[in-house]
């Protein structure tokens, strides 16, 4: 067997490949950070947009929170295949450490940017693997200007120099990453005076979230979220409009601000899942926003944004919206949006698209990204009592959670302890605040939020275990229907039953 040949089949050239298929996602992550443009989240969407929509929405739908990580897994692991194949073509191909440096560029390189479209990150994976490759073949006798066909060193040799330069790329690449903590100061003093109205509104339920929630869940499309400068930033107003224009982030603030208390529930949540929070946002009336513009009366709406959402829905439901750059008294949080996000009264989740860049007034509907994917999700949330709080003393229970319908608000909740068999109303909180003006420095929480949810809880005597059941009633007077049926394709619905006791 030749030495060319050897070289690609032994072990120690199947493992160099690897660590230059390593350098190279270090090299990408080096000098483009954990953004949109690493290759991993690359390819990540890549692997999302081929397979089947079908696929997609069901896997999420069973898959839920390990989703995304497995999408990634999966994704980073052809990755790395198809990198380490390029680093063993090298190889293949020629001879000498610069040329095999150079091939191994060139290969991965075209990779990257046929992946990404990004020029900083292709350069960053091309030089990492490079440098990988470039470190497994290199000798004294390499350093040799006069030649470039030196013997490469013994296999153990090469990997331990291999590994060398790829665990440098990776650390160098991981320290990268380190985004600045998102800010800790204060809430804006007359949104800590909100807030704090709206937590002596509450109820105190263990295990279950307070009237604001602490730990605000979030879904997106992809693994790793825009990075913007709101200094850079705009928001476009497009399509059957009198006049298309751009806003400044202090554009919008200068039109008027609110504060609002609002709930957003995903459209992918299980019956008694925690994707459902309620959180106090600063922001701009839609209304104002399109007054400006001159929109006139149109079917329908497509928002868009930075991370290639979108999502269409009838006019008539964004209107009466928000469009928000601040959350809980802060400024809007990277994960939740920053810069500019949409808030629509009473709808799912996914109609209220983050890190907006712009909003297209239309003159006929289109399909958004989800229902392009067989979901449903754009409409009226489904009225839904949640029970995340039990506890059990001296055959003294305690239940209690959340409930929520939209704008059509919460009338009431009942509770069967006896499996639905029989039905007892039990106590709310009090409603959430109405909206606020920005600027008032000690707004008067006063009225009723109109999308947002209240806090319940029941106790009763009981012995042994038993089945509770919930339901709540909506502000219309319907009841949460009792037919269980999954999220995929338009949310969850039916009631929520818990086996209680020992």
């Amino acid at each position: 067997m030749n030495r060319r040949v050897r070289d690609i089949v032994d072990p120690a050239s199947l493992g160099v490949a690897l660590l230059a298929a390593l350098g190279a996602v270090g090299g990408s992550l080096l000098l483009i950070g954990n953004s949109p443009g690493f290759v991993v989240p690359s390819a990540a969407a890549l692997v999302r947009d081929t397979l089947p929509d079908l696929f997609v929405a069901v896997g999420i739908g069973t898959l839920r929170d390990l989703a995304q990580p497995l999408l990634s897994l999966g994704a980073g692991l052809l990755l790395l295949a198809v990198f380490a194949a390029a680093a063993l073509a090298a190889e293949r191909a020629v001879e000498g450490i610069a040329r095999r440096a150079l091939v191994t560029f060139v290969l991965v390189g075209a990779v990257t940017a046929l992946l990404t479209g990004n020029t900083t990150s292709t350069l960053g994976a091309a030089l990492g693997a490079a440098v990988v490759v470039a470190a497994a073949n290199a000798t004294l006798a390499a350093m040799d200007p006069t030649t470039d066909r030196a013997d490469p060193p013994p296999g153990r040799r090469r990997l331990l120099q291999a590994g060398a330069a790829t665990l440098a790329t990776l650390v160098l690449g991981a320290a990268r990453t380190r985004d600045p903590a998102e800010p800790t100061e204060p809430p804006d003093p007359a949104a800590a005076s909100l807030l704090a109205a709206a937590n002596d509104r509450g109820l105190s339920l263990p295990g279950a979230e307070p009237m604001v929630s602490e730990d605000f869940y979030t879904v997106d499309i992809a693994t790793v979220d825009p990075k913007i400068d709101p200094s850079d930033w705009q928001l476009a107003v497009t399509g059957e409009v009198e006049t298309e224009r751009s806003f400044t982030l202090s554009e919008l603030q200068d039109l008027g601000g609110e504060r609002r208390f609002t709930t957003l529930r995903c459209v992918s949540d299980l019956l008694n899942g925690k994707k459902m929070d309620t959180a106090l946002w600063d922001g701009v009336p839609v209304e104002s926003v399109l007054s400006a513009v001159g929109a006139p009366e149109s079917c329908c709406v497509t928002l868009h944004a930075a991370d290639d959402y979108f999502v269409s829905f009838p006019r008539e439901a964004l209107d009466p919206g928000l469009l928000a750059w601040g959350m809980n008294g802060r400024p809007l949080p990277r994960s939740h949006g920053a810069p500019l996000r949409t808030l629509v009264p009473g709808h799912w989740g996914e109609t209220n698209a983050k890190w907006l860049t712009e909003i297209e007034i239309r003159d006929e509907p289109e399909e958004g990204y989800w229902e392009q994917r067989g979901w449903e999700g754009t409409g009226e949330v489904h009225t839904i009592a949640k029970l995340h709080s039990t506890t059990v003393d001296d055959g003294t229970v305690r239940v209690g959670g959340h409930a929520y319908a939209g704008t059509r608000g919460i009338d009431a909740v009942e509770v069967s302890t006896d499996g639905g068999a029989s039905w007892t109303e039990a106590s709310l909180s009090e409603t959430l605040p109405e909206p606020t003006p920005i600027g008032e420095e000690e707004p008067e929480p006063t009225g009723e939020a109109a999308d947002a949810w209240r806090m319940w809880e029941h106790e009763y005597e009981a012995d042994g275990k038993h089945e509770v059941v919930v339901r709540a009633i909506d502000g219309t007077g319907e009841a949460q229907p009792e037919q269980e049926r999954e999220g995929y394709p338009s949310g969850a619905t039916g009631w929520v039953r818990e086996t209680v006791g020992g």
